[in-house]
């Protein structure tokens, strides 16, 4: 059974990935709040997953739900085993951070639990009904800890070819200037306004 996987990223789909390892190539199913921190990777990077393996008699086929840390796949063990909610179910519901999740939990938010996709006001009674007071720890995941979504790819990706292909930048020093202009500004949306930030810090740092 696999419980972790690192390798490099071949293709991604809306809620699943496939990922390169030992020349294998593995199709994993990544919960929404997963697959927003991978918008920024691209083909032939390199991905780290903890995952949940699921396979029995009525599903035979074995299916693979990604996590970055193994906290969310705890949590994620502690979620299904409420009444009704499947791997499948529970990975598709997923769509805010497990810490979110687990406060909403813990402080009865009943509302925010029916806002989690297919989960209906019978279902997050359940949920909070089994799980308050056993997911306090989850809810103290630091935010840090899991990587940030930074900005949706299309805006960093012209960007990137502008600083390797037409200016000269090693991709690894490229990226680190895209990650620092979206830590100065969280509110880029569009390739233009993240080019002038990383203008603008570099043009900081050199003193220019």
């Amino acid at each position: 059974m696999i419980a972790y996987m690192e390798g490099r990223l071949l293709k991604k789909e809306a809620d699943r990935i496939l990922l390169l390892a030992n020349q294998v190539g593995y199709e994993i199913m990544v919960p929404a709040f997963v697959r927003e921190t991978l918008n920024a990777k691209k083909v032939g990077d390199d991905v780290a997953l903890h995952i949940y393996w699921h396979q029995t008699e009525h599903q035979p086929k074995p299916v693979l739900i990604g996590f970055h840390l193994e906290a969310e796949k705890e949590f994620f063990q502690h979620f299904i085993s409420v009444d009704a909610i499947g791997p499948i179910k529970a990975a598709k519901a997923m769509t805010i951070s497990v810490r979110d999740i687990a406060n909403a939990i813990e402080s009865g938010d009943l509302d925010r639990l029916k806002r989690l996709k297919g989960i209906g006001p019978r279902t997050a009674q359940k949920i909070i009904a089994t799980l308050k007071g056993k997911v306090g720890k989850f809810a103290l995941i630091r935010k840090e800890d899991a990587p940030d979504a930074t900005a949706p790819e299309d805006f960093i990706e012209p960007v990137m070819e502008v600083l390797v292909i037409q200016l000269g930048h090693k991709p690894v020093d490229a990226k680190r200037m895209i990650a620092q202009a979206l830590k100065r500004n969280s509110d880029i949306d569009t390739p233009e306004a993240l080019f002038e930030e990383v203008y603008r810090g570099e043009k900081t740092a050199t003193g220019i």
